[in-house]
């Protein structure tokens, strides 16, 4: 009989708090029933494995993640609105490291859920960056560096990777001012090979 009030959604969000301590790669069934206080088998009445356990994990977590950017976002544009989006990104990145790894892989072919959990922290990052008038051959990769920048900061800065004596904040807002200044600039010409 399973245990009263575990249900898939205590689980999934047991096992998203779990991921946050012992880092997304260290999640497994029998660390979230230890902690759950049930053995492993009575997971599996509430996930069906471990990949099921991660892919709803993987799907609140996108959805936590991107109403936490569009609160912090809210009613700002151009330089001031990448410099909101970006320090919550990271506040929330380092403060949920396990949760914004799950974030992090794009959905499985045919995942509506888990293409529309995405969704709201991509509309965030569209609406951030609309504020530049873009064209639109410029909107995709704008969005992919902002989110490859902010994404390689927090990851080193996460696993301690940042040892010189200089405060990281500072470090890291000299990386948001260099994303605006390219955003304001024209597109780069790049040679043709010969």
């Amino acid at each position: 009989m399973p245990r009263a009030g575990l249900d898939t959604n205590a689980v999934v969000a047991a096992g998203a708090a779990l991921a946050d301590e012992v880092g997304w790669a260290g999640l497994t069934m029998g660390l979230l029933a230890d902690r759950l206080g049930v053995r492993p088998p009575s997971l599996y009445k509430h996930v069906g494995s471990l990949h099921e356990l991660r892919r709803g994990i993987s799907v609140r977590a996108k959805r936590e993640f991107g109403h936490h950017l569009a609160r912090e976002c809210v009613g700002r544009s151009g330089p001031e609105a990448v410099r909101a989006f970006a320090d919550s990104y990271r506040h929330w990145a380092l403060e949920h490291p396990g949760r914004y790894a799950a974030t992090v892989p794009a959905p499985a072919a045919g995942d509506e859920e888990d293409r529309h959990a995405g969704e709201e922290a991509l509309q965030v990052l569209l609406a951030v960056l609309a504020g530049f008038g873009l064209p639109d051959a410029r909107v995709v990769d704008s969005a992919r560096t902002l989110r490859s920048a902010l994404h390689g900061f927090v990851t080193l800065e996460g696993a301690g990777g940042f040892g010189l004596p200089r405060d990281v904040t500072r470090s890291f807002h000299f990386l948001v001012d260099t994303l605006i200044a390219g955003l304001r600039a024209g597109p780069a010409e790049h040679a043709s090979a010969p």
